[in-house]
């Protein structure tokens, strides 16, 4: 280890010693940005390398996730959009790292969650994320949604749908509906279900929107936005976005 990293190394350990385990999120969202931009950036001109080393990167923010207390961890690995704005010759191969990319996080036993519109997907990349989420159901520890395919729009859309078709075969008529429905009877058919909503939304890459991630859960998130790209993000980014929500003072829909 040379200097620089020795002082890193130093400074990580001051930045964990400084986090109260009463201010850690549950839930964290990652919208794992800039994989392209940091191929690039390296002059390589196959950006399905900046794909895989973005998903190597995956293994070692669950671990600092972990340690550090989070219950579930929301990964935006592939909009819904994304699937017909990128050419051919990129998606392929993503395609392919996110089902290698899943396997393995069964391997490791983490409980994986699909979260996103499956019936867009080819087949291969839809029955490994199925498969992933049978495997590893009721696992314990930690809990990583696998967002791919996903657009918060569609979610919201598709938890309507899933709401209506519920109550219609109970017999309950449009009116009857309109005049009980509550939030929670959405939120009831959300992707992410039963689970906490983001305490934290990370993006990398240093652009600043959310582009439809987690629209209805994160409408109390806080937000932290890294300019590093997703396969440049440093152990250390992780802990500043941990210190940064921790000197939050949250104010619930205000």
């Amino acid at each position: 280890m040379g200097v620089r990293g020795l002082v890193y190394r130093l400074y990580e350990r001051r930045l964990e010693a400084s986090l109260s385990p009463n201010a850690i999120p549950r839930h964290v969202g990652v919208m794992c940005d800039g994989n392209r931009r940091w191929a690039r950036s390296a002059g390589l001109a196959d950006v399905s390398s900046g794909y895989q080393i973005g998903a190597d990167k995956i293994f070692e923010l669950l671990e600092w996730c972990q340690d550090a207390g989070v219950e579930v961890v929301t990964l935006w690995l592939l909009s819904s959009d994304n699937l017909s704005s990128r050419p051919a010759h990129e998606l392929g191969p993503l395609l392919r790292i996110i089902e290698e990319t899943v396997r393995e996080l069964v391997a490791q036993e983490w409980q994986v969650h699909p979260v996103g519109a499956l019936d867009l997907l080819p087949d291969e990349t839809a029955l490994a994320l199925k498969d992933a989420a049978e495997a590893t159901a009721g696992f314990p520890g930690l809990l990583v949604n696998v967002a791919v395919s996903y657009g918060g729009r569609r979610e919201i859309a598709d938890a309507v749908r899933s709401l209506l078709q519920d109550h219609a075969t109970r017999g309950t008529t449009i009116e009857e509906l309109a005049g009980i429905l509550t939030v929670e009877h959405i939120s009831e058919h959300l992707y992410t279900a039963g689970q906490p909503d983001p305490d934290l939304v990370i993006r990398t890459s240093g652009e600043q929107r959310l582009g439809g991630f987690l629209l209805w859960q994160s409408a109390h998130s806080e937000f932290y936005f890294c300019d590093a790209y997703w396969p440049a993000f440093r152990k250390v980014d992780f802990l500043r976005a941990l210190r940064s929500f921790a000197a939050r003072n949250r104010r619930y829909g205000a």
